[in-house]
């Protein structure tokens, strides 16, 4: 029988790292470790950050809802570096936490939504067509909004305000047609497809993206963003197989084609209850990396 240390068993074979916040609470994770314990694997839902947890006693620490981190990157990525076994993987939790990773694939010839990064100093020229401003370092579209070409005392505002804190800031162009055909986010489990939401817009004009309620149904997939997806994932540094799970937004462009928005390697929100036996082939991905250990 496993001891207890600070009410975790001891030795216990998966951590899913959460934040303080969502600890006990998130319910996607929470649904993955009663499939784990269903298959008579050991997991438990802890902070990563929580300095009473003994992190050598996992086998494997697989990062989910960890949307703390952003604030304090350099913390976390210190933490996920010195574990045993994470997944994913830390060199691409560094590669993916700053969205700069998207020149990687702009390099690759992909089509990535037009982005200009705009460092700590550097002069701001606003956009002639409605734009969106976020940080670099941001998940769940925290310190993001979407302004007018006339918008301009609040852009540079926000602009000042991030690059004040030290952040770099991304510029893009507002896509109105996501407004009439919503956001595709298609979901890999192991590398492989396994499933598609479509969610309505996030941005408002003059609204905080984290203020507009999600408008989120089942999608599935069309070939060509089924296609488009796997090339991202196949274009991610290493290769895919070794990522446990992976998110690839896609929304419309103005010419009707495909545009990649964001790469989700790190903490995203794999809608799992909105598809089939999502819950389990994560749970049954975790178990096959627990064999591999």
């Amino acid at each position: 029988m496993n001891r207890m240390m600070n009410g975790i068993p001891s030795p216990c074979s998966v951590a899913i790292a959460s934040c303080a916040a969502a600890v006990g609470k998130e319910a996607e994770d929470l649904q993955v470790i009663d499939a784990l314990h269903r298959r008579g694997i050991d997991a438990v839902h802890v902070a990563w950050d929580d300095p009473a947890v003994d992190w050598s006693t996992f086998r494997l620490t697989v990062i989910r809802s960890t949307w703390d981190y952003p604030r304090r990157r350099d913390a976390f990525l210190a933490w996920a570096e010195a574990l045993p076994r994470v997944l994913n993987p830390s060199p691409i939790l560094r590669w993916n936490t700053d969205k700069r990773y998207l020149e990687h694939f702009i390099k690759a010839g992909l089509p990535v939504i037009p982005t200009r990064f705009v460092e700590p100093g550097d002069p701001f020229e606003l956009p002639g067509v409605p734009f969106v401003v976020k940080p670099a370092v941001s998940c769940g579209a925290r310190d993001t909004a979407r302004y007018a070409s006339d918008d301009e005392a609040q852009a540079r505002e926000h602009v000042r305000r991030l690059q004040a804190e030290g952040r770099t800031v991304m510029v893009q162009p507002y896509l109105a047609e996501i407004e009439a055909n919503g956001e595709v986010a298609v979901i890999f489990i192991g590398g492989v497809y396994s499933h598609a939401i479509c969610r309505g817009a996030l941005l408002n004009a003059g609204q905080p993206a984290e203020c507009v309620p999600l408008d989120v149904r089942p999608h599935e997939a069309s070939p060509a963003e089924k296609r488009l997806a796997e090339t991202v994932m196949a274009h991610v540094p290493g290769q895919a197989s070794e990522l446990l799970y992976g998110r690839v937004d896609l929304v419309p462009g103005p010419d009707g084609g495909l545009v990649i928005l964001e790469v989700e390697l790190t903490e995203p929100a794999l809608f799992l209850g909105f598809s089939k036996g999502g819950v389990d082939r994560l749970a049954d991905g975790i178990g096959t990396a627990l064999a591999r250990s």
